[in-house]
């Protein structure tokens, strides 16, 4: 019984981390589409993996590379990430909707919040496959460099480096437009949720091309007889 009770402890906490990692994302996501400076925008957006990484929450994007390491049953507690991921970024989009932000004018720009982000998710849902699955692919590589740097220089006690291996990787995501599948479920949310049908193939696609960006470094070094450190 106490196993059970253990077992079940553990997939309210993953729920529950899941939904707060998806609602800092939509901080962040707010925060950049708010930002008539990308670079700045970018560098603020950092504060929802910032954030994540500091209060332990769990993030599908930070998990999902170290699949290839962990026991097969690590893979439901991704999934169910994923499911809190999206049901934070949701909350997150559906709150930020019944304020002024959405329909403001974004400070230096001739456009408001509420048509630069359909003209975000516009862009994204309608880009091609291929081009989708590679921007993703690319994105969730990244992921996997902020989060193991900031494990393995926290480890060796250099906060100054788990900071900035955060921080980079972010804002060359968020500066380059790779596709985040977490983020981009806030945008899509926050846009109103166009196109259903589209954007199903494109959410699959991103998904799945952060899953694969996200091992890309663990099965090379796993290949080079090098694995990651402890």
């Amino acid at each position: 019984m106490d196993t059970e009770k253990k077992q079940k402890n553990k997939i309210i906490s993953f729920i529950i981390d899941g939904i707060l990692s998806g609602f800092t994302l939509g901080v962040g996501g707010m925060v950049s589409l708010s930002s008539d400076n990308k670079y700045i925008g970018a560098f603020l957006f950092a504060l929802g993996l910032f954030t994540i990484v500091q209060f332990k929450y769990g993030l599908f994007t930070g998990k999902v590379g170290y699949i290839v390491n962990r026991e097969p049953l690590y893979i439901l507690e991704v999934l169910i990430t994923l499911v809190s991921n999206a049901l934070g970024a949701l909350v997150a989009a559906v709150l930020l909707r019944q304020t002024r932000f959405f329909t403001s004018v974004i400070s230096g720009m001739d456009i408001t919040v509420q048509e630069r982000v359909a003209a975000t998710v516009d862009g994204k849902i309608h880009d091609n496959l291929l081009s989708i699955f590679i921007l993703s692919i690319f994105c969730g590589m990244l992921m996997f460099i902020a989060v193991e740097a900031n494990r393995q220089c926290r480890a060796k006690g250099n906060f100054a480096g788990a900071l900035f291996g955060v921080v980079f990787p972010v804002v060359v995501f968020i500066i380059c437009g790779f596709n985040h599948c977490v983020a981009d479920m806030f945008y899509y949310f926050f846009s109103g949720c166009p196109d259903v049908p589209n954007a199903l193939l494109y959410f699959a696609l991103a998904i799945t091309g952060n899953a694969v960006g996200g091992m890309f470094i663990p099965v090379m070094k796993k290949l080079s007889n090098q694995p990651l450190e402890k």
